[in-house]
């Protein structure tokens, strides 16, 4: 795999888009800015990259590859789910 700039744009417009999508997935509100969910996009996006390699399921195409997308989303999610969990349990407090 070549890394160009091209590449990089395309991985972070992807990555923006999963993170969206990673947000949508995840249900109840999101106490996160934006920002953190395009990070986490990007972040899933480049993982979920290395992971459907890994796992064989990544191929050469001329088109979307909807195997890899499905597996970047997922761990949008997670990672949004996640993240919002642990930002929940430091907002509270007890009386």
């Amino acid at each position: 795999m070549e890394l160009t700039v091209w590449g990089i744009i395309t991985a972070i417009v992807v990555g923006l888009i999963v993170g969206a999508l990673g947000r949508l997935l995840v249900p109840g509100r999101q106490n996160m800015p934006i920002w953190l969910h395009m990070l986490i996009g990007i972040g899933a996006a480049l993982l979920g990259t290395v992971l459907a390699r890994a796992m064989g399921i990544a191929t050469e195409t001329a088109g979307i590859d909807w195997m890899e997308l499905l597996v970047q989303v997922v761990l949008a999610a997670i990672a949004v789910a996640l993240v919002a969990g642990v930002g929940r349990r430091r907002g509270v407090t007890h009386q």
